[in-house]
């Protein structure tokens, strides 16, 4: 009788793989035995390689690099630094502070000489500079939308969109009993 002719007198309710595992005998003792041996083979092998990587890990070892590249090779200092910067997000603090740097080279000699910057507000794109008089602190402040200009070309578009210019700090005020009524101070002619 062919496959042909024992699938056209199928038994309701009995498929075909009922019929096949009918058909294969079942495995005798030493078959399952054989079986169990390779799991518990395979499972030994799994936790001695889990047991030698826990021992390099506890003489400092580690994983252990092969033959090919991958992430736990060696690299230069550079390229780990710029792949710390961009994995943060911090290009943009990271490009300012290199402006911060250059400061003199990007606004001048005589700007440099009197006008420092002293922070950058990643939130409001905002770089505070502070001027060591009121008259700087004035010509920097008409000077801003050009110094936006150039350090937007030197950092990327949109880097830079306020330049904050502060004045001198004045000397520390000290509170005591001699002291005028109303008066602000030695602060009255800063700023």
């Amino acid at each position: 009788m062919s496959t042909d002719e024992r699938d056209a007198r199928e038994v309701p309710g009995e498929t075909r793989e009922k019929r096949e595992k009918a058909a294969s005998p079942e495995p005798s003792g030493v078959d399952l035995a054989r079986v169990a041996l390779k799991a518990a083979r395979e499972q030994a092998r799994a936790r001695g390689d889990a047991a030698q990587q826990k021992k390099q890990a506890r003489r400092g070892g580690g994983l252990r690099s092969g033959a090919r590249a991958d992430g736990r090779d060696p690299m230069a200092l550079g390229a780990a630094i710029n792949r710390l910067l961009n994995e943060r997000g911090w290009e943009a603090p990271a490009a300012v502070g290199g402006v911060m740097g250059r400061w003199p080279e990007i606004v001048g000699e005589d700007i440099g000489k009197h006008c420092v910057p002293e922070r950058y507000d990643e939130d409001a794109y905002e770089l505070v500079v502070r001027c060591d008089s009121t008259a700087w602190a004035t010509n920097l402040r008409l000077l801003a939308p050009t110094l936006v200009a150039r350090l937007n070309q030197d950092l990327g578009h949109g880097t830079v969109r306020l330049i904050k210019v502060l004045g001198p700090g004045g000397p520390v005020r000290r509170y005591g009993p001699l002291r005028a009524p109303g008066s602000t101070g030695p602060g009255d002619t800063y700023g």
